[in-house]
């Protein structure tokens, strides 16, 4: 007998960090499957779900190595543009394709098919010559067709419970599913926004053009604190939505989307969608096949969000594009303000990256023409901007023991006798940042990190804020067990919280930090609680800076101006100006004045200067002037290799090796290896290399020949930061 003909057979990209990439599986008998479609597959004696992917299988493959598809998901396929996101993500990020593709299928509850609610329908049957009145009821609330649960139906009627069930044992109606009902409001799209200014009105007219076409573009719009950009970029949303189109909105923190979705229910008389580490696993299902049939038009959430299945993205808005939070340093390491545009251009999309201070890589674009710029010179309404003061603490510093100088003391008890808010910003959570012994000058470690523990005093504890680590206060040193040695030393929230109750005690206080506001509805409260003068004073950390509108805070005090300025990061100059500016912009937002006080101990750093005579432009060209002639970003490319292992013998004899088979040729420079800044974390022992490029130069073919010419042992890892903006 002739041997029956081979099955088809397809690629399957599987959501698992696998070299290889793709696997070869065979398509039975009567099965359609076509690329995008998710299936499932066996793998290693268990099932394991994946899509079928673009390319050819190996015909070279024995038949007997293949298995068999297992089943083909009822659910939408991922599409052709989403499949070349994942691809183009993997090659610029060195990451295995399966890596990128689980970020993709991150919420398998969503490929269960959905839960569907019992309810009741009518029978075919003929009725009854006679029924009695409850029955009737019943029957005259239920016409033919409709389904409805059995409270539904009950209330409708008029009757009991248990009418419902009578009549389902008398055979008059009979168990039926309920249609499922969207989870998501469409959004008004007639509803009048507020009224815009001209320069607002201008840049909405100019994204609403630009987003009602399927065309990509990328558009940085720019403006001072309160300038309404949130406003403006919501109008091009709404000329998304009437376009038939889905809209994405990325948000640096998701505690920021409080006042954010109170600005979005005001223009569209509903919520958003939301995606953010807070959800639910039944919501995020929810939500995931929402987006992937189209239902949810706008979804606002954190960058993951980026590789949610939408069918037809038409807009992508990332604001505070600056933000640092945008870069994820773990698993797949990339930056979703840069990942953003990428999407766009395979969605033929529209791109807004929204920031009051943009990153000069942003700006080094726009510069060059590739992106556009729409700028909003100054705040909506009668706002104006604040006074800007730098107090010099070599000469009027805190008393002994305090933190708070006697000009920012004075300012801040004038705002409150005044009936007004006051903020002190202090961008360093806890008590204290270091614990010290008084006898024998220990410091208190992390046992996994090379990090000082930061002291919790509230709850007793010290903590590692790289790792995690956390272990009870002890009431004697560690080290020399000294008895009551232990000293905190430096400030954090929790001691400017001390001294805040100690010098204004009648002051309603308010900590707002990523540990007293652990998700959005606790940022919700504490907003709410702001606006309605529930708080005088605010003391919080970066988590206060951006995104807030406060329209009684008048007065910002910035605790230590200095403290992003020290090591030795290439954007520390950048990053503490984006922050001081950011925070000095929440206030003086109303009718009221707004004075910004920063505490420094170098009042002329350019910084400094810079934000106290309001020279942002200045700020900018003097940056750019310091990075171009040596090829820094944005004017050229870095790359970080970090070598870690349990033993640090292992990860020292890697980077020897990688350093040893570094390329050498023109436009291309590799640093190192040396210890990280951090170069023990979470109980691995690091090592950096960085290759520094010319911007002409591409980096990752030069990386993946780099990296192949060294073995790496099992224990050993080594990332690839494609990118970097952190350097510990």
């Amino acid at each position: 007998m002739a041997e029956p003909p081979p099955k088809p057979r397809l690629p399957v990209l599987l959501p698992l960090p696998l070299a290889a990439g793709t696997y070869d599986y065979r398509v039975p008998t009567g099965m359609r499957v076509r690329p995008g479609d998710l299936v499932q597959v066996p793998l290693g004696g268990r099932p394991v779900i994946g899509v079928a992917w673009d390319g050819e299988a190996d015909a070279s493959l024995a038949e007997r190595r293949l298995k068999d598809i297992d089943l083909v998901l009822e659910v939408p396929p991922m599409t052709p543009r989403l499949r070349r996101f994942v691809d183009w993500v993997a090659a610029y990020t060195l990451s295995p394709p399966g890596a990128v593709l689980r970020m993709a299928l991150s919420t398998p509850a969503a490929f269960d098919p959905p839960r569907l609610e019992a309810g009741w329908q009518r029978t075919a049957a003929a009725l009854p010559n006679r029924l009695s009145a409850p029955r009737a009821a019943l029957l005259a609330a239920l016409p033919a067709g409709r389904v409805l649960a059995t409270g539904a139906l009950a209330a409708a009627a008029g009757v009991s419970p248990g009418v419902v069930r009578a009549a389902a044992a008398a055979g008059l109606i009979e168990p039926a599913s309920l249609p499922a009902l969207p989870i998501f409001a469409a959004p008004d799209l007639v509803r009048p926004g507020p009224m815009l200014g001209p320069d607002q009105a201008a840049a909405a007219a100019r994204l609403t053009q630009a987003a009602g076409t399927r065309a990509f573009s990328v558009t940085l719009l720019t403006g001072v604190t309160g300038s309404g950009k949130t406003e403006v970029y919501l109008d091009a949303i709404a000329a998304t939505l009437a376009a038939g189109r889905q809209a994405l909105v990325l948000l640096p923190e998701i505690a920021l989307s409080a006042q954010w979705l109170d600005r979005f229910r005001a223009r569209f008389g509903v919520d958003p969608a939301l995606w953010h580490s807070e959800l639910g696993a039944r919501r995020r299902a929810a939500t995931w096949r929402a987006v992937a049939a189209g239902e949810a038009t706008v979804l606002v959430g954190a960058r993951s969000a980026l590789f949610l299945p939408f069918p037809d993205l038409g807009l992508i808005v990332v604001d505070e594009e600056h933000e640092t939070a945008f870069k994820q340093e773990d698993g797949v390491v990339y930056h979703a303000r840069d990942m953003a545009v990428v999407r766009a251009r395979e969605e033929a999309a529209t791109c807004i990256l929204v920031s009051a201070t943009p990153s000069l890589e942003t700006l080094s674009n726009a510069e060059a023409g590739r992106y556009q710029r729409l700028h909003l010179p100054s705040r909506h309404g009668s706002a104006g901007m604040p006074r800007v003061q730098a107090l010099d603490l070599r000469r009027t510093p805190p008393p002994r023991g305090r933190f708070l100088a006697p000009p920012l003391v004075a300012q801040v008890q004038a705002t409150l006798d005044r009936g007004e808010q006051a903020m002190l910003f202090l961008n360093r959570r806890g008590y204290a940042p270091l614990t010290l012994c008084r006898t024998c000058g220990h410091r208190i470690r992390c046992r996994n990190c090379t990090a000082w523990l930061v002291e919790h005093r509230a709850q007793k504890r010290l903590t590692c804020h790289h790792c995690g680590h956390a272990e009870p206060t002890p009431a004697a040193c560690p080290e020399c067990g000294a008895e009551a040695s232990l000293t905190p030393i430096g400030p954090g929230v929790e001691r400017i919280t001390e001294e805040a109750e100690a010098l204004f005690p009648a002051a309603r206080r308010l900590v707002m930090a990523s540990d007293t506001l652990p998700g959005p509805a606790a940022a919700a409260e504490a907003a709410r609680a702001i606006a309605a003068r529930e708080v005088d004073l605010i003391i919080g950390t970066q988590i206060v800076a951006k995104g807030w509108h406060f329209p009684h805070l008048t007065l910002v005090g910035v605790v230590d101006a200095d403290l992003g300025l020290a090591g030795g990061d290439l954007r520390a100059a950048e990053r503490t100006f984006q922050l001081l500016h950011q925070v000095s912009g929440r206030a003086g937002r109303a009718e009221a004045p707004g004075q910004v006080l920063l505490q420094s101990f170098t009042p002329d750093h350019p910084v400094m200067q810079a934000l106290v005579a309001g020279a942002e432009e200045e700020f900018w060209a003097a940056e750019a002037e310091a990075r171009r002639p040596g090829h820094w970003p944005p004017y050229g490319r870095l790359v970080a290799l970090i070598v870690s292992a349990a033993e640090e013998v292992a990860a020292a004899r890697l980077a020897r090796d990688l350093a040893r088979t570094a390329p050498h040729m023109t436009g291309i420079e590799v640093l190192g290896p040396a210890p990280a800044p951090l170069s023990l974390l979470r109980g691995r022992f690091r090592f950096r290399l960085l290759l520094k490029a010319r911007r002409e130069v591409a980096v990752q073919p030069i990386l993946r020949e780099w990296l192949a010419r060294v073995e790496v042992p099992g224990t050993v890892r080594v990332q690839v930061d494609v990118d970097p903006v952190s350097f510990l």
